[in-house]
């Protein structure tokens, strides 16, 4: 199969023939037919965090990931050949942008009919974070004044869409270009972080879910009221200020789900929410959908799209 390779740390992404995943009992093996892309990947391509998640050789760039199921292991229930199927991989079955790809049954969930391959491979890892970091970490009920850094982003849209979903009211922070976009995916409040500091605009919160870190990290816990909780992706209460301001702080990282996953589906389905992508590649242009990552003003998601033939 073709797929996009590194062959160490800190080398240039190749695309390459290689021997496809091997079928295991709780997996299946899916036909690609779109990845999409997130900064984790080229993270552990530099090779900062092989001390905590070493990469083994050759490794196929992504995570994200939607196709048609070709192969079922013996022990899968519930999905069959032919079934088309999304999901964000666990760390061993990384390997979005090829032709196959293996995924464990309990961490991808149906495909929703409405919206396309490119779509569905936009939404896994950002989906589940938004999820998990706005209603697992910090709680979100109805009524809850919710404050999410880069609303423009790939976790951004997703999240402005969930919490409006459970009924929160939404600020969310983005450049000026971008405020027509987070204002139809339900934001309530729209701060032009160019001209605009959202620490002096807002104030008596119940949630802010950051994917900035530093300053804007620290910032962000003066907008919490007594009690609230502060959710972080990107860095660490590392001057103690959750205390300081009485709030709670909580740091996480992402986990496969593919029952979660099923939940944002039926979201989909219901035209509730949409899935924002910035511009598809080519697999041959993996490389150059990366460069467009890395520069940071993609609005949503970027997505590489693959050729089966």
């Amino acid at each position: 199969m073709k797929a996009a390779i590194i062959r160490d740390y800190d080398t240039a992404i190749d695309i390459a023939d290689i021997d496809p995943p091997a079928l295991k009992d709780d997996s299946v093996l899916i036909a690609v037919h779109a990845a999409s892309i997130n900064p984790i990947d080229y993270i552990l391509q530099s090779g900062a965090m092989k001390d905590n998640i070493p990469l083994a050789f050759p490794h196929v760039m992504g995570f994200d990931v939607s196709g048609e199921i070709t192969e079922v292991g013996e022990d899968v229930t519930g999905f069959k050949v032919g079934d088309a199927v999304f999901a964000r991989a666990n760390q061993e079955d990384a390997g979005a942008i090829a032709q196959v790809a293996r995924l464990k049954a309990d961490e991808m969930a149906l495909k929703p009919a409405n919206i396309s391959h490119e779509d569905a491979a936009s939404v896994p890892l950002a989906g589940l974070t938004a999820w998990q970091a706005l209603i697992t970490k910090a709680g979100l009920k109805s009524g809850d004044k919710v404050l999410i850094h880069a609303g423009s982003g790939g976790v951004g849209t997703l999240a402005i869409q969930i919490a409006k979903h459970f009924g929160a009211h939404v600020a969310t922070t983005c450049s000026p270009r971008n405020v027509d976009l987070v204002r139809d995916l339900g934001a309530d409040v729209v701060i032009d972080y160019h001209s605009q500091a959202f620490d002096e605009e807002l104030s008596d919160y119940d949630i802010v879910f950051d994917m900035l870190g530093g300053k804007t990290l620290n910032r962000s816990f003066k907008v919490l009221r007594k009690g609230g909780t502060l959710v972080s992706i990107k860095g660490q209460d590392t001057d103690g200020l959750a205390d300081k301001y009485g709030v709670r702080f909580e740091w996480f990282f992402m986990q496969p789900d593919g029952a979660m996953l099923a939940d944002l589906a039926k979201l989909m389905e219901d035209g509730i929410v949409r899935p924002v992508v910035d511009r598809v590649y080519p697999m041959q242009e993996t490389t150059d959908a990366y460069v467009t990552l890395k520069d940071g003003h993609a609005v949503g998601k970027i997505v590489v799209a693959i050729d089966q033939g």
